[in-house]
Parts: C-alpha cells; structure tokens; sequence
C-alpha cells in the first residue's frame, strides 16, 4: 500500500523554528517531484514549495521566501521542509504531494499522484 506521511508539526512561538517531514512508503520517490501546501482554517489549500527530482532548483511562494527552505533524500524516501522566522499567518495544516514529473509544474492540485494526510503546525504565544 502506498502511503506519504508528514510528521514534525506542532506548536511554536513567533519567531521560532520547525522541520517538519513526509516519509514515502510503498513507492519511491525517486521519480517524483515533491511539493509542499497548506491550508489554513477557511482557505483554500495553497502551494508552498517544490523540489525537483534531482533536488535543486526549489520554489517558494513569496510568503515563505527566505524564511522556509525545502529539501529531499531519496536514500530516505522522505522530504522536508524546514520552516524559520514563522509567523502567526503561516498556522495550517501542512500537507505534502509528489508529482510524476522531474520538474516542478507548479502548484495546481491535481497535478499530484500522492498525498500526505497533513501535520498540523500552529504559530502562538
């Protein structure tokens, strides 16, 4: 059974840090791009970043520019993404997708084969 599972949310103050992961199973992500959303309460799910195959050339959305860096290890079949300087606008539910493609195509959901479930990351004092 293929599963993409994210772990690594939590809570944290402004300002503060978090990695969070999505681990592959029962499929390698090998051949799949990777890409990071959100969804915050009554929003729609938005794109964060995606890594290539290869793992370079990354994409951010100007909100987290800067401050969140995405990376992959295809020997873990997991990916990451690590999250810094976070604000309170940046609370949601994180969600990970792989994508069959080398390059990243962009955000559009159903461009991605596989989901994550979602960990859940909220920023509060």
């Amino acid at each position: 059974q293929s599963q993409f599972v994210e772990s690594g949310g939590g809570l944290v103050q402004p300002g503060g840090s978090l990695r969070i992961s999505c681990a592959a199973s029962g499929f390698s992500l090998d051949h799949f791009s990777i890409g990071w959303f959100r969804q915050a309460p009554g929003k729609e799910r938005e794109g964060v970043s995606c890594i290539n195959v290869k793992g370079d050339s990354p994409t951010y959305d100007d909100s987290v520019k800067g401050r969140f860096t995405i990376s992959r290890d295809n020997a873990k079949n997991t990916a990451y993404l690590q999250m810094n300087n976070l604000e309170p606008e940046d609370t949601a539910v994180y969600y990970c997708a792989a994508d069959l493609h080398f390059f990243c195509q962009g955000y559009a959901l159903d461009e991605y084969n596989y989901w994550g479930r979602g960990t859940q990351v909220t920023v509060s004092s």
